[in-house]
Formats: C-alpha cells, sequence, structure tokens
C-alpha cells in the first residue's frame, strides 16, 4: 500500500473510531430502555415478542431502503442487537428489583 493510501486508511479509520464511540452511548441508551421495559414484564415468556420484533424488522427495511443503506445490512444488525438483548432480558429477569 502506498503511503498516501496508507494515510488515507488510517484517517477513515479514526473517523470509524470516533463513530464507535457515538454508538456505544446509543447502546448505553437502549441498555438503560431495555431494564426499563424488563421492568415491566411479569414473567418471562413475556421477554420475547415475535410481532414486535417482525414489526421492527419490516420498519428497518423500510428505512434502509428510504437512506439507500443496504437492507440485508441493517437486517443482520437488528437481528443481533434484538438477540443480544433478549439474551440479555433472560439473564437479567431474576435480578429485577
Amino acid at each position: 500500500m502506498s503511503p498516501l493510501k496508507k494515510a488515507k486508511l488510517n484517517k477513515i479509520r479514526k473517523e470509524l473510531d470516533k463513530l464507535d464511540d457515538s454508538l456505544i452511548k446509543i447502546i448505553k441508551k437502549r441498555t438503560y430502555l431495555v431494564k426499563r421495559v424488563l421492568a415491566l414484564k411479569e414473567k418471562k415468556n413475556q421477554i420475547v415478542d415475535q410481532k414486535r420484533i417482525n414489526l421492527i424488522l419490516r420498519n428497518i427495511k423500510k428505512k434502509s431502503i428510504k437512506n439507500k443503506i443496504d437492507p440485508i445490512i441493517t437486517n443482520k444488525i437488528w437481528k443481533n442487537m434484538i438477540n443480544a438483548y433478549i439474551d440479555f432480558e433472560r439473564r437479567n429477569f431474576n435480578k429485577k428489583k
């Protein structure tokens, strides 16, 4: 790789790192909201709401297409995020106050 391309690559990577810092803050806020939702659930079988999941994924697909983002990428990101939060809720269900 030429020195010029390496410099450009490093600059882009710094931008990605900065964006990752912003995403961490958003994930922290999302986790706070998920904790609030979990506090309202009375039974473990309320953790997975397939209708809500389907609605979220449909809306993300529409928004992705509207914003010219590959919907396959956003679908994978949201499915992984939803599954991570389902796991989080299951692990924390009995720890509710």
